[in-house]
């Protein structure tokens, strides 16, 4: 990797010219040898590796899809061959190189450990109630680890400021970037896993007795969780910046989280957003300030990005809105190339230099939504979490207990910016022990889903059938979103 200070000061022609040459070397030495589904697919669209020779062939390559990773019933390692690591011929190779030399080949097994035997596992939403995931070597720790003192770099932190995680505590990149980051930056930090784990009374009193200048959340809790403590009185006068992950986080939920901020004693904060995504195993920072937004501050050693059209997916000019489409270009562990993330960027990509902190590195527009339909997947993030739809499906169709069955997500007291809810009405098939039922299915959907369910609603069956517009509508109405939008 690249030194940050020099790298995010860099002309960007020569970054440009980084970036070529890494994604050459990255082609050839590692995604053709020892990538099992690319390898398969450079050769099955006959692309020759060695003419890949920078970031504008990209476009000879095919898209990669959410559903090309996500593991199946009929293929449930399908994950596996996208995670780089050398074929047996290869290994074979390098045993008997090893077995040459006692300190030579020690080191050199040691490298290879290093670089490609996955250590940790971050999990994201699978098309079926199967999760996927995506693995990190140790060498790919030292990325997140960078990465996350770049993310701190870009949020002005120091090692002087006193730090609260309060992201749920999961197998998922944004408790782990803030974990690794602050350890990797000397902070001082509590990484408490957020009120699931510790209680929402007990972090306020972390908060009051730490007295951070610094916190992370999930959106939606951090406004449920202020609200909180105006109501007790608290004292968070101490904070100086907020930064969320997991959600998008409108204007108007940070004007929100300013004012109640303002009630809490803390003042002139700066309330700041990330953009990440387990495919690309880090995330980026948004460029601080209180009233403008410059965007996201991106790794071009690690990454290339590129936005295109949609609907055509041909690229689309500078600052002009398109899909986000990631591509890595120094990981092992798993590794994907011309990702479509689904992800609409309404100012696109941007390549001047920062008008905000004049970082050369490119930016990715602050106003980034969601696409409404990502094929046959149906896909929304719901507290934080990606969250499969279709995973409700196969649960409750097949459950023998349940006769009909309806799915709401709401915000609590209709507010935008408060916590999603989700709430399962539900005709049982006959006599059931309801309080047995409900403690089974809320098991069950939160392994199948990654969310828990915030009430179970009995209802009789005609009451469901009239609710679902059986008889009335073209198609029922399964699941249903009321969140306001904003």
């Amino acid at each position: 990797m690249e030194n940050w200070d020099k790298l995010s000061k860099m002309p960007y022609k020569d970054i440009k010219e980084m970036q070529d040459r890494k994604l050459r070397a990255f082609i050839g030495n590692q995604i053709y040898l020892y990538s099992p589904y690319y390898s398969k697919l450079l050769k099955d669209h006959k692309i020759d590796p060695l003419k890949i020779k920078g970031i504008e062939d990209l476009k000879h390559l095919p898209f990669t899809y959410k559903w090309d990773i996500a593991p199946t019933d009929d293929n449930p390692k399908k994950h596996k061959d996208f995670v780089i690591r050398p074929d047996e011929e290869v290994t074979e190779k390098y045993g008997h190189l090893a077995k040459m030399s006692m300190t030579g080949g020690k080191d050199m097994v040691e490298d290879r450990v290093y670089d490609f035997k996955p250590v940790h596992i971050h999990f994201t939403t699978g098309r079926t109630a199967l999760p996927t995931p995506f693995v990190y070597s140790k060498r790919d720790l030292e990325n997140l680890r960078e990465s996350g003192t770049r993310l701190m770099n870009v949020f002005q932190f120091t090692n002087k400021d006193i730090f609260i995680n309060c992201f749920p505590f999961a197998p998922h990149l944004a408790f782990w970037t803030s974990y690794f980051g602050a350890e990797k930056m000397n902070v001082a930090g509590f990484h408490s896993g957020g009120g699931k784990i510790v209680g929402t009374n007990n972090l306020m009193d972390a908060f009051e007795y730490m007295r951070p200048t610094v916190s992370v959340f999930i959106p939606g809790y951090c406004y449920y969780f202020l609200r909180e403590a105006v109501k007790q009185g608290r004292d968070f006068s101490s904070i100086k910046k907020i930064f969320f992950g997991g959600e998008r986080v409108p204007p108007g939920l940070k004007d929100k989280i300013k004012e109640l901020l303002t009630q809490l004693g803390a003042e002139d904060v700066m309330v700041l957003a990330t953009y990440g995504m387990t495919e690309a195993k880090v995330a980026w920072g948004e460029c601080p300030s209180h009233d403008e937004y410059f965007g996201y501050h991106t790794y071009p050693d690690m990454e290339v990005f590129e936005t295109i059209d949609p609907e055509s997916g041909e690229p689309v000019g500078e600052g002009e809105e398109g899909e986000v489409v990631y591509t890595a270009i120094d990981w092992r562990g798993t590794a994907v190339l011309r990702y479509r993330t689904g992800d609409i960027a309404k100012g696109g990509l941007l390549y001047e230099p920062c008008p905000n902190c004049g970082r050369t590195v490119p930016r990715i527009s602050s106003n980034i939504q969601r696409k409404s339909e990502m094929k046959e997947f149906s896909m929304t993030k719901v507290k934080g979490t990606l969250v499969n739809l279709n995973n409700f499906f196969p649960l409750l169709m097949s459950h023998p207990d349940v006769e009909e069955w309806q799915v709401e997500m709401r915000k609590r007291n209709n507010d935008p910016f408060d916590l999603d809810e989700i709430v399962l009405y539900v005709a049982p098939m006959g006599d059931i022990n309801r309080d047995s039922f409900v403690a089974d299915i809320k098991q069950k959907v939160l392994r199948d889903t990654e969310v828990s369910l915030t009430d179970v609603i009995f209802k009789s069956v005609p009451e469901l059938i009239a609710q679902l517009g059986m008889e009335t509508e073209l198609k029922e109405k399964r699941i249903v979103d009321k969140r306001p939008t904003t």
